[in-house]
């Protein structure tokens, strides 16, 4: 208990000798000493009817000495002096409640024990209780007012205060909004001049949220902009569906003035909602999606201080894959890449903003048996999430040799690796071209979602191990010689499907704003294209649910909502910029291209759906497999045809592989 006690002291002595340095914590202490007095002699001044004579006074000030001897102290020993009074919160006022009861009980008992409280009346120390606490309250709000009206956290004063603010007129008046109008009233560096809230809650009309009043509904939006004079609008609300953010996006384009959103929660990991996170909408506000509901326990049960690997790291998906593993602390990621700019940029990311975190870069190809046998042997990852592929339909379908190489094989090395050093489960991304493919690149997907079902431990058997062998011939052998493939193992694989990823490089929206930003035309395949998105963050914890799911051979679907015009969201992206389609902005259709078709799907005629206890994630249990002994002599014979570079070879080994793939001859 000494050495306890001792340490503890210690510590308040460094802590008292940083403050004694501080000009700042002299001049509170200093107001604090007179404030206390105050209180004293104003609680016996009206306990005694504003009358004091000098015998009274003679007692008051004996008595100050005493009361700030107990006072001082349990104000530092509570903390009053070692917080940041500029943020000054509701927590800190119930402090400053507590400490003056206490010195005040305090103050009491001394003088019962020491006279029985003769000659005192217990009036004034109840009064002196609460005029400690109120004029210790201001004092603290006052010093926070001053700084939020004439200091920044720099210095005292700010040298370059905006010199007009933008007069701000935000939609909502609901959680987001307290927290924009609240850090709008803190921060006097931000542009901001709140002028009103708008909600489509018509009992809020008249209300007042921070001093700002609630002018009228969302839907008379144009008129309460020219009755408040604001020059932006804010939308500072959550949009519970695509319709009503669209709402909300015409309403602000009849305006003609310049809109902003917040990041929608999901986006936001730590869920804080920040005026410094506003910017330009992006149509994926416009997906209106429901924040996504994680079973964090299980997610945690299996990456919680393992080594993951995610192949294609740098990538749309892969990269988002990290930062959302982040949160579940993994004891190492490997960020396996081809790409060394993407590598780079994803590695500088993590490294820079989780430090905690341990990272390792792999720059090569997952095809690379050498590197990928190393890397297995050395760090034994329990989790993979295989994300690499080459993913745009046109080149793939025009280089369908490529796709055997990085798509198949690729995937079919890195699943006997799995399984060779014992991997906990693999999570194989697919897509929605798997399903009744018209081009090389869904072929080649749904060939991995094969390969996926073949090597699950249900129905693995250990009668073939190609790629290792092939790999073996094509590089002259490992370094080291890999052990023979198991007649069993515990890799629990699984896949997940889902369609196109905003944003991403194969997505047509970066393709669609810089064509926007040239002044058009903005090219669109068909009036009549359907496709599936969904964003990067959703795809990523969705992938992430499903792989806490998993028990090995099952193929999960993501509802991605309804499928989308291509041609109404490229109209969407113009209007988000405020210009009319057609008439500022030519749309010019151009036709489907090699592989494309009209209309995506999610899963192929015969597969049995059922519905999981996640709300957006459906599974496909008992799918289609294939013998392995005829999978690999199909394998065989797909290798030769791309090592001969035979175009329409590959595409009827496919076609034999999946019946159900329609391929085109015609181009080569």
């Amino acid at each position: 208990m000494q050495r306890t006690f001792a340490d503890k002291l210690h510590i308040h002595l460094h802590l008292f000798k940083n403050l004694a340095k501080n000009p700042k914590f002299w001049i509170v202490l200093c107001v604090d000493v007179v404030l206390l007095a105050l209180s004293h002699l104003l609680a016996n001044a009206i306990r005694f009817e504003l009358t004091l004579s000098n015998q009274l006074l003679r007692q008051s000030l004996a008595l100050l000495p005493l009361l700030l001897l107990v006072k001082i102290p349990s104000f530092y020993i509570f903390g009053l002096y070692r917080g940041m009074w500029r943020y000054t919160s509701l927590n800190d006022i119930i402090n400053i409640l507590i400490v003056s009861l206490f010195s005040s009980s305090m103050l009491i008992s001394m003088l019962l024990i020491g006279n029985r409280f003769a000659g005192f009346s217990r009036s004034v120390f109840i009064l002196d209780c609460l005029f400690t606490f109120c004029f210790i309250t201001w004092h603290r709000v006052a010093i926070r007012y001053f700084y939020q009206r004439y200091g920044n956290g720099d210095g005292l004063f700010t040298p370059n205060l905006p010199a007009e603010k933008k007069r701000l007129l935000l939609i909502g008046s609901g959680d987001a909004a307290e927290k924009v109008l609240r850090e709008i009233n803190e921060n006097i560096l931000l542009p901001y001049q709140p002028v009103g809230l708008v909600d489509d809650d018509p009992k809020k009309i008249g209300m007042k949220l921070h001093g700002v009043p609630v002018i009228g509904c969302v839907d008379d939006l144009k008129n309460h902009v020219l009755r408040s004079g604001a020059q932006e609008i804010l939308i500072a609300t959550v949009a519970g569906n695509r319709e009503q953010m669209r709402r909300f996006v015409t309403l602000c384009q009849q305006t003609l003035l310049p809109f902003k959103v917040l990041p929608n929660m999901g986006e936001l990991i730590n869920g804080k909602v920040s005026i410094k996170s506003i910017r330009d909408i992006s149509y994926k506000d416009l997906l209106g999606r429901d924040e996504v509901r994680l079973d964090q326990d299980k997610i945690g049960g299996y990456l919680t201080g393992k080594t993951v690997l995610i192949t294609g790291a740098g990538g749309s998906i892969g990269s988002e894959l990290c930062r959302q593993s982040l949160r579940f602390s993994p004891g190492l990621i490997i960020l396996f890449d081809s790409s060394e700019e993407n590598l780079y940029n994803v590695q500088m990311e993590l490294r820079h903003e989780y430090e905690n975190i341990k990272t390792l870069a792999v720059l090569g190809k997952v095809q690379d048996l050498r590197l990928l046998d190393s890397v297995f042997r050395q760090h034994r990852p329990s989790v993979v999430f295989h994300t690499a592929a080459y993913k745009h339909v046109p080149l793939v379908e025009r280089n369908p040799w490529q796709a055997v190489y990085n798509n198949i094989f690729a995937t079919q090395l890195l699943m006997e690796a799995s399984i060779m050093h014992g991997v906990d489960r693999f999570v194989l991304v697919s897509t929605d071209k798997a399903v009744r493919p018209t081009n090389v690149m869904g072929a080649s997907k749904r060939v991995t979602e094969l390969l996926m079902l073949a090597y699950s431990r249900h129905c693995w058997d250990g009668t073939f191990s190609p790629a290792w062998s092939r790999a073996q011939r094509d590089a002259d052998a490992c370094a080291q010689e890999p052990s023979p493939m198991p007649t069993a193992h515990r890799t629990r694989f699984m896949g997940v499907r889902f369609g196109n990823v905003l944003g991403s490089s194969g997505s047509v929206i970066p393709l669609f704003k810089r064509q926007i930003e040239k002044g058009g035309p903005v090219t669109v395949t068909h009036p009549d294209v359907t496709r599936y998105f969904m964003s990067a963050e959703e795809a990523a914890q969705l992938i992430l649910q499903s792989g806490s799911m998993g028990e090995g051979g099952e193929i999960f679907i993501l509802k991605m909502g309804d499928p989308i015009k291509i041609d109404q969201m490229a109209r969407e992206l113009i209007r988000l910029t405020g210009r009319e389609p057609d008439r500022e902005i030519e749309i010019r259709y151009v036709g489907l291209r090699a592989g494309e078709k009209l209309y995506e799907e999610l899963i192929t005629e015969g597969e049995g759906i059922v519905d999981t206890h996640h709300e957006k994630i459906m599974v496909l249990r008992g799918a289609e497999t294939i013998a392995c002994t005829m999978l690999g002599d199909q394998l065989e014979r797909l290798a030769q045809k791309s090592q001969s570079l035979d175009n329409n070879g590959i595409k009827e080994t496919l076609h034999q592989i999946v019946p159900e793939y329609t391929p085109d001859y015609a181009i080569a």
